[in-house]
């Protein structure tokens, strides 16, 4: 697979911690075969505030300056993240973290494939154009 591909943060959490996972296996493809792999600046934040050692916290993030981190203004994906929640819950889909709509908002806005361990985004793409992997 080479197409561009946006990785949760639910697949770094596996990757790093070494546990075997087909996102965290796709992921280790995607490093090694060096396919075009994208972050949110949602995702780059949750990756880093799990990090408990300093010495760990500044080489991975070293390491994650270099994987493109998709980018839009503030203010639109805010917004674009609310009115996702909001048109999922009329729906009868309660998302139950928001960042989680921030992440899938991106990943509509840029249309690119989702990798995903996280039941929140089956959910978001039951109602909308969302590619995912899982």
């Amino acid at each position: 697979m080479n197409e561009p591909l946006l990785f949760d943060t639910s697949i770094w959490i596996d990757f790093l911690n070494k546990k075997k996972s087909p996102g965290a296996d796709l992921l280790e493809q995607s490093i090694l075969n060096d396919h075009p792999i994208y972050l949110t600046p949602t995702i780059l934040q949750e990756i880093l505030q799990g990090i408990r050692d300093d010495s760990t916290y500044e080489r991975i993030k070293d390491t994650l300056s270099y994987y493109n981190v998709l980018d839009l203004p503030q203010i639109q994906a805010a917004i674009g993240a609310a009115d996702l929640y909001r048109t999922l819950r009329k729906k009868g889909a309660t998302i139950r973290k928001s960042n989680d709509c921030l992440i899938a908002y991106y990943a509509l806005e840029f249309s690119i494939t989702l990798v995903h361990n996280d039941a929140d985004f089956d959910q978001i793409q039951q109602y909308t154009d969302l590619k995912v992997i899982r």
